[in-house]
């Protein structure tokens, strides 16, 4: 990618998606403004992608996990899109270290272990292998917890890792559905007499899917994460 049009649209993120001049940007500023600049290059893949599974009408494999430990996206995505040379010299230019920028980013709280390890380590290789693919999991406000020792005793602390935003997600509110909790069970008879039973929830959540593209490494195909 050429470089010069990765260094406009370096600039231009920090000032119009996070309203700060270079004068005034904090490091969490940079990483963002960083993050979607790439993001921007991974979405017409991610796009393009969809699209072509969309008109091929092709099988795609369904990967469910209650857990998905991705790590941290920055510095994956720019190597698996080939541009992290090109982005290095670009914040190189602005005084800025690229590894400090990656450091930056938290890591999602969406799993733990070698379970969401290993359904990452699917979707990573699926994708690479232009496989089509989408994994299903849950979006976690407090996925892991931060430990604390106080007085000799652990504390365990909300890791509050959304609390800046994730710029890697795409909200998809048009697939918004209602999930349904607790509750009892009624009996009643239908118009014929015969015997029923039906469930009445004590509490419903309105759950909104998000998309997370996952690139494959050195390929333009881009699966999702929802």
């Amino acid at each position: 990618m050429d470089p010069a049009t990765l260094k406009r649209a370096f600039a231009d993120n920090l000032f119009y998606s996070q309203g700060k001049y270079q004068e005034w940007a904090t490091p969490n500023d940079y990483f963002m403004a960083l993050a979607y600049t790439v993001r921007d290059r991974l979405i017409h893949r991610f796009i393009k992608t969809l699209n072509t599974y969309e008109e091929q009408q092709v099988k795609i494999v369904c990967y469910f996990s209650a857990e998905f430990l991705m790590g941290r996206h920055l510095g994956n995505n720019l190597v698996n899109l080939g541009i992290y040379d090109e982005m290095k010299k670009v914040v190189e230019e602005a005084g800025l270290d690229i590894q400090d920028l990656i450091e930056q980013e938290h890591d999602p709280g969406l799993g733990n272990g070698g379970l969401g390890r290993l359904a990452a380590c699917f979707l990573d290789s699926l994708a690479t292998l232009e496989i089509p693919a989408i994994g299903y999991g849950i979006r976690y406000e407090f996925g892991i917890f931060h430990q604390q020792i106080r007085d000799g005793w652990q504390a365990e602390i909300p890791d509050k890792w959304l609390r800046f935003g994730n710029p890697w997600e795409v909200p998809r509110l048009e697939a918004t559905v209602e999930v349904k909790f607790g509750g009892h069970t009624e009996t009643y008879h239908d118009e014929k007499g015969r015997p029923r039973v039906i469930w009445v929830p004590n509490r419903t959540v309105t759950a909104i899917p998000y998309d997370t593209p996952v690139p494959g490494y050195d390929c333009n195909t881009v699966n999702p994460l929802r």
